[in-house]
């Protein structure tokens, strides 16, 4: 069962502000009826790689955490960004991590962040990452968490670093009713990456460059719905970077690879997203960066405040936040 049905983690609320500022406070099984026939959502369907691995520093026999934070290059699932929890590492350093060996290549730009290359071809990679990895776990939810509570409804290839946690959301009862109602469902394949390092000066790095796949018939619906005056709807941020990254002046969205680089903030024009559904976030997180892209700081900060003070669960098994672009209506 997915972790964000369970009866101790629930994520039902839903607060949705519209172009306008104003503010709903609803259920998330109103999604459901929210939308316009002839609207097109757009989901991200990575599923979510078991990132975090323990074992032991070759060198010195201290024990050691690595958490997987994004690819390299997407192709070469061998070759990997990480942040290091326990002991100093420089390059060179061979990490021994149950059944796999990795090799530190280089320090980037901070000391617990660095590149690292796993020994052996991709399915043995995989593989090891399978049976020994576990998935990324912050202390706010004292369970161990197993793979599958990380996956959405949608997961599909093993893409993502930390669970593209909108689309905990989703559920099959929505996804029949929008069908029903006309309104298209799409998907990408985005490389959700880590939310959180516990280091604030590496924290003001986040997101990482972050590697995506849009299928044609996702580029080409979008194309479709713009033509016909419809909205696109994104489940998550992943997809709001994706497809902004993705998209030229005029707002077509090319199909393809690619990577995701840099914030999306306050000054950034968007050009597809009409409306996007998140999770709760604090001032000052990436993520709320994000969303001051579709509407101004008053608007987001009153929104923080009422749903403080109706206790919305934050996190990513917390409640949704939809909010219409302001220059959308």
């Amino acid at each position: 069962m997915i972790a964000a049905h369970y009866p101790d983690r629930p994520s039902r609320k839903l607060l949705a502000v519209d172009a306008s500022g104003a503010i709903q406070h609803l259920c998330r099984a109103d999604l459901a009826t929210l939308f316009r026939p002839g609207d097109l959502v757009v989901a991200n369907d990575a599923a979510t790689l078991p990132a975090s691995l323990l074992g032991e520093h070759q060198p010195t026999g201290y024990p050691i955490e690595i958490r997987l934070a994004a690819f390299v290059r997407a192709a070469d699932p061998t070759r990997f960004v990480a942040v290091a929890f326990g002991t100093t590492l420089v390059a060179g350093d061979r990490l021994l991590l149950g059944p796999l060996v990795a090799v530190v290549e280089r320090l980037l730009d901070h000391p617990r962040l660095l590149e690292v290359r796993f020994q052996g071809d991709p399915p043995e990679v995989l593989g090891g990452l399978a049976r020994h990895g576990k998935p990324i776990q912050y202390a706010h939810v004292p369970a161990p968490l197993a793979l599958w509570d990380v996956w959405t409804n949608l997961a599909a290839k093993p893409f993502a670093f930390e669970a593209p946690s909108a689309g905990f959301a989703l559920d099959w009862q929505t996804l029949t009713t929008w069908r029903r109602r006309g309104i298209e469902l799409a998907t990408i394949t985005h490389a959700a990456g880590i939310s959180s390092t516990g280091d604030a000066d590496l924290d003001e790095q986040l997101p990482f460059d972050e590697a995506y796949i849009i299928p044609e018939y996702t580029s080409n619906a979008i194309a479709e719905t713009k033509a016909r005056g419809g909205s696109i709807i994104a489940i998550g941020t992943t997809v709001v970077r994706a497809l902004e990254s993705a998209a030229t002046m005029d707002g077509i969205v090319r199909a393809g690879h690619g990577v995701a680089r840099g914030r999306i903030g306050p000054n950034t024009q968007i050009r597809v997203i009409d409306t996007v559904l998140s999770g709760m976030h604090e001032p000052g997180e990436s993520h709320f960066e994000l969303l001051r892209a579709f509407a101004n700081d008053p608007v987001l900060l009153s929104a923080h405040r009422t749903a403080t003070e109706r206790n919305y669960r934050t996190h990513e098994f917390g409640d949704s936040l939809l909010i219409e672009r302001r220059d959308a209506a």
